[in-house]
């Protein structure tokens, strides 16, 4: 019963992730109608599987050793710590706000920390370090890019003279960056689910990978298209241009958070990225008011929270 608990805990999980990471990849180029909702899906799918394959051991290797003990992790508390992840970015669906997975899993292993009185705080720390770092990092370097195209003016005239011309170039750049940001989520947030399982040796980092990183898809299926018009949509409206400089900043500081073994918030580093276009468009003061914004930010810190104490509430009682 354990075993079948456990299974259907990490498929629901796996759904979950891909239910919120659909949204970053292809929530611009999905709502400029340049692809349909299943060519978007089998798209995500496959370069999460190919991202997964790709670095995605590293992370898993952080969350099943680089936490807490390997020793530690046994079926029961790879479950609770699942169990508690899962359950928190569920709720975040269901308010249709793209949540970081990675978030919520860390919360959950720190809650089994806490029963354990044991964490590996200088990784703690480190981590910490660039959950800090790289948003930032995506903010400063989408300013200074996008700074460059806008506003209209005698030294970039000739790029919006030649925008209508580039069409098609353009739209199938964007296509490209939607792919590149599915495939950086397959290299850090596949993980998410098989580290704590890795960590309880119920299953080796590459099979896990292998067989997890499909349902990722089965979940954006399933979301429909919720949180597809949350950020990008809700917050700051995007062009096509200003998407796709969005998602080759962020998708490449998430893999470079990958190759290095951190678990990072695909959904921080958007919506970083995002606000600082709204901020040279002097949309900052209308954003901060729009409701879109308050409720992300409030379930970006409830998520944890609640990830957190379950997770702590799971083990010490159970």
């Amino acid at each position: 019963m354990q075993v079948i608990i456990l299974i259907l805990t990490v498929v629901f999980f796996a759904m979950n992730m891909g239910g919120s990471g659909i949204a970053p990849s292809f929530a611009a180029i999905y709502g400029a109608k340049l692809i349909s909702r299943k060519k978007a899906i089998i798209l995500f799918t496959i370069f999460v599987i190919l991202g997964a394959l790709a670095f995605g051991g590293r992370v898993a290797h952080t969350l099943s050793s680089g936490l807490i003990a390997q020793e530690l992790y046994t079926p029961k508390v790879a479950l609770f710590i699942l169990l508690s992840a899962a359950v928190s970015l569920f709720m975040a669906n269901l308010l249709k706000v793209p949540q970081s997975t990675s978030w919520v899993t860390v919360a959950a292993v720190l809650g089994a920390a806490l029963n354990f009185n044991d964490l590996n705080w200088q990784t703690v720390f480190r981590m910490i370090g660039m959950w800090l770092i790289l948003p930032l990092t995506a903010f400063i370097l989408t300013y200074l890019f996008f700074k460059l195209i806008y506003p209209p003016r005698k030294n970039n005239f000739l790029f919006y003279e030649k925008a209508h011309s580039w069409k098609r170039p353009i739209q199938r750049l964007a296509l490209i960056s939607s792919c590149y940001v599915a495939f950086a989520i397959g290299a850090n947030n596949v993980a998410n689910a098989v580290g704590p399982l890795s960590g309880a040796n119920l299953i080796t980092p590459l099979v896990g990978l292998l067989a997890i990183s499909p349902f990722f898809g089965v979940g954006a299926w399933a979301i429909k298209d919720r949180t597809l018009k949350t950020i990008g949509k809700e917050i700051v409206p995007l062009g096509l241009i200003t998407s796709t400089l969005v998602s080759f900043i962020t998708a490449s500081l998430l893999i470079f958070a990958s190759v290095l073994g951190f678990p990072q918030s695909l959904v921080q580093l958007n919506a970083l990225a995002i606000m600082s276009v709204g901020s040279i468009k002097h949309e900052h003061i209308f954003a901060a008011r729009e409701n879109a914004v308050k409720k992300t930010f409030m379930v970006w810190l409830i998520a944890p929270l609640i990830s957190v104490w379950l997770s702590f509430l799971l083990i010490k009682f159970f």
